[in-house]
């Protein structure tokens, strides 16, 4: 009972330790102070969550506290944003109402918590319908009150913290969907602070190794970096003095995330990313300042007593992103001979970076202290209003939605040029058509192609940033199947299977017309009956695709289909093959509920898992990928997963379970989509099977560079070579080894041997 005593007087004051730095945090905020309200929520939410703990054995109460206080610290809400946060589940949890919140704390936080009970459990549940359905609500609700985003990515941060309570398997799956939706949210929203945090924690649960060797690594330069700042930042801060300018210098060091992607992508090594450091200069704003002006004259004192690269001025003070970032980036050669990028912003412009649109509410013409005028940016608000022009007319297919609402979120950012000298800002890897429906869905659907900097190209041309652009239409143009190659943006995707779709409803309803047409002039019903006869006669496997043919001219009805009409039904034993539906289906065929039938099977790997014996599976326990047990699963033939890899197992709709690389793209999906087949995985093979691994070599052309390779290869590694594919052009090669190696070691130390070689410049596995 003593102990009992002693744990519950621990938790109190952890608990009033914890509101009290919430308060504090709030009263040091720019907001107007309104504790008398947070004290009620705090207290309500307190007596709701009474006797309930977390996993981690905490009382609940501290998970709502945590939020409030990411919100208001970290994102920079107001009184209504941490009431919110700390009643956030309490709808969900307790068996009190949103009536019940509304009468005793007004509508307002009524409305944001019942967004938040919404769209409580995660954007994702168990299946593909209730996850889009989810996601749905989430936007729609965003662009009520941007502030039950906010709080649910304060929500996924906190819970993203406190990770390590959680069994593997799902701790792979929060990650997974944390990277696939919540970073991006983050990132579009402006909270970078927040989104760097995410994408850390994620990465540390996914590549626990990776993440502790490159913490390490970081830990072991951090001093030698500081050095190198100090250096490099005490002549500018000299002139800056001189100056009189009001100022602030921070360095920035890059996060292990952003480090490994770097690594992953250009295919380099810690050492090789040149970016680690980055200085940035913060100003104060005094009375009568531009703040443009000022940037620039920064720009012009620092470029002085540095060198600045000519292709790396990154003017984001006149351009802003699209999620209001704002600062001149500069990158400037440092006496030691290092590239030094050099940020330079306001105050306001680094509160913005740090705490996104929040921000913009503080700086807000007029009263910026009252909590009624907390409104969003005009980027914002422009975002918000495509995502729901995507959302009323949602794609069919529940994953489709979610990848086509992510097409733009984490999407980099150009500038186009209209013809009257306007700036746009569209995604990276744009074409001519999206930019065509971002002006308007009329240029869009009429669009023939354009004029990029005076000179004509067609629809599918990608843009470059500074284009000029001048959309060219047609009246007789006509949106095409092939156009959905030829888009990359949400909204041009979303416009164009939308009118597709009205143009496949528009010919099946002609269709429909010249059928009855043609039945009645033939004495006909339109009775199942006569449209199966006729479905017969045309393979086809629906009335749909029958009509649609009718009404564009595809098929043209004739004597050939009253003789169908004439003759009578045969055993469906003859036919049935041509007409699907009336097929018996045995129950096991049927996709579960939810899941999509057309999506999924390429995500399960290759065609003879049925073979394989399906194991008994214990979800909470690991599976051990040994010399024993490896037969039963199939490693996934996009990633090529092989040991020493991070990997986890994912269980298909036949009960099969796969083997992915944790990073492998379709995992990355798997992981925000379909989470509870999700299984933690590990290898304990000891270098007795050889597992197919595949090379990608880049070097100069010379005489017996392949024979040095495959030397190299066979005779000093004893590596058995499977196949050589090798192309030369203009003096280079390239060269595609498919080899057996037991493990990743093995493939790390091919890489290191290889790279000895002069003419060899890149090697990389596949």
């Amino acid at each position: 009972m003593e102990d009992i005593n002693l744990r519950e007087t621990g938790d109190e004051k952890m608990v009033a330790d914890a509101y009290q730095h919430l308060i504090d945090t709030y009263l040091a905020s720019h907001h107007r102070k309104h504790t008398e309200i947070i004290d009620k929520a705090f207290n309500f939410a307190k007596e709701a969550h009474k006797g309930v703990r977390r996993l981690s054995g905490e009382p609940y109460i501290m998970h709502p506290i945590a939020v409030a206080q990411i919100a208001c610290e970290d994102i920079g809400l107001g009184s209504t944003g941490i009431c919110s946060a700390l009643l956030h589940d309490v709808v969900e949890d307790t068996d009190y109402t949103v009536e019940d919140i509304a009468n005793i704390f007004g509508p307002k936080i009524a409305q944001i918590v019942d967004g938040l009970t919404k769209i409580s459990g995660g954007i994702f549940g168990d299946k593909a319908s209730v996850q889009a359905e989810s996601f749905k609500k989430l936007l729609l609700t965003m662009s009520e009150d941007i502030r039950v985003i906010l709080i649910k990515i304060s929500d996924r941060l906190h819970n993203m913290r406190t990770l390590g309570s959680q069994l593997p398997g799902k701790q792979y799956k929060i990650a997974g969907e944390t990277l696939y939706i919540y970073a991006p949210l983050a990132h579009r929203l402006g909270l970078n602070k927040v989104k760097e945090e995410l994408e850390d924690l994620s990465f540390k649960y996914e590549h626990p190794e990776e993440y502790k060797a490159l913490q390490e690594q970081l830990e072991g330069i951090r001093e030698h970096l500081t050095t190198i700042f100090d250096q490099f930042t005490a002549p500018i801060r000299q002139e800056l003095d001189k100056a009189g300018i009001k100022y602030e210098i921070k360095a920035r060091f890059k996060k292990p995330y952003s480090i490994w992607t770097k690594m992953q992508t250009k295919h380099v090594s810690f050492e090789e990313v040149y970016d680690i450091l980055a200085v940035r200069i913060i100003f104060e704003v005094t009375e009568g300042m531009n703040e443009t002006d000022e940037c620039f004259k920064i720009y012009n004192i620092a470029s002085t007593i540095y060198k600045p690269h000519p292709d790396r001025l990154r003017d984001w003070v006149h351009n802003k992103k699209a999620n209001g970032y704002q600062a001149l980036h500069s990158t400037l050669m440092s006496k030691a001979g290092k590239w030094i990028e050099v940020q330079i912003r306001s105050r306001r412009m680094d509160d913005i970076a740090e705490h996104g649109f929040a921000a913009h509410w503080k700086y807000k013409d007029g009263d910026t202290t009252v909590e009624g005028q907390e409104g969003s940016d005009d980027g914002l608000d422009k975002w918000l209003y495509q995502i729901k022009e995507i959302l009323d007319d949602p794609q069919p297919n529940a994953i489709d939605l979610l990848d086509t609402i992510k097409l733009n979120l984490f999407s980099g950012e150009i500038f186009v040029v209209t013809p009257k000298g306007e700036f746009k800002t569209m995604p990276s890897g744009c074409t001519v058509l999206d930019f065509a429906f971002s002006v308007h869905t009329f240029l869009g659907t009429h669009c023939i192609g354009a004029k990029v900097n005076h000179k004509l190209v067609g629809i599918s041309h990608v843009l470059q940033s500074g284009d000029q652009v001048e959309i060219l239409t047609s009246k007789t143009q006509k949106v095409e199947k092939e156009w959905m190659n030829y888009a990359s943006t949400a909204k041009a995707k979303g416009k164009i299977e939308a009118i597709l779709r009205r143009m496949e409803r528009e010919k099946q309803k002609i269709g429909e017309e010249m059928l009855t047409e043609f039945l009645q002039k033939n004495e006909k019903e339109p009775t199942s009956v006569n449209i199966t006869k006729l479905c017969r006669h045309h393979a086809l496997s629906s009335r749909e695709e029958l009509l649609s043919l009718i009404g564009s001219k595809t098929i043209v009805l004739g004597e050939g289909d009253l003789n169908a009409l004439n003759e009578k039904i045969r055993k469906e034993k003859k036919w049935s093959k041509y007409f699907g539906i009336f097929k018996k289906k045995n129950p096991s065929d049927t996709p579960s509920d939810g899941e999509n039938p057309e999506a999924l099977p390429s995500e399960g790997g290759s065609e003879g898992s049925k073979a394989k014996e399906k194991p008994f599976v214990d979800k909470k326990k690991t599976l051990i990928l040994s010399e024993e047990t490896i037969d039963r699963y199939t490693l996934c033939d996009q990633c090529h997963p092989i040991p020493g890899d991070d990997v986890l197992g994912y269980i298909n709709d036949d009960g099969n379970i796969i083997i992915h690389k944790r990073q492998c793209e379709v995992a990355k999906r798997l992981k925000a989509t379909g989470g509870n087949q999700i299984l933690a995985a590990s290898w304990d093979t000891h270098g007795t099977l050889s597992f197919p691994a595949t090379l990608h070599i880049v070097g100069f052309d010379r005489v017996g560079v392949l024979h040095q390779i495959t030397g190299i290869l066979s005779q000093q590694l004893n590596m058995n070579i499977h196949s050589v594919h090798i192309d030369t052009s203009d003096g280079l090669f390239t060269a595609e080894l498919r080899l057996g190696v037991h493990d990743a070691k093995d493939l790390q130390n091919i890489c290191h041997d290889l790279k000895k070689i002069e003419e060899v410049e890149d090697v990389r596995r596949f």
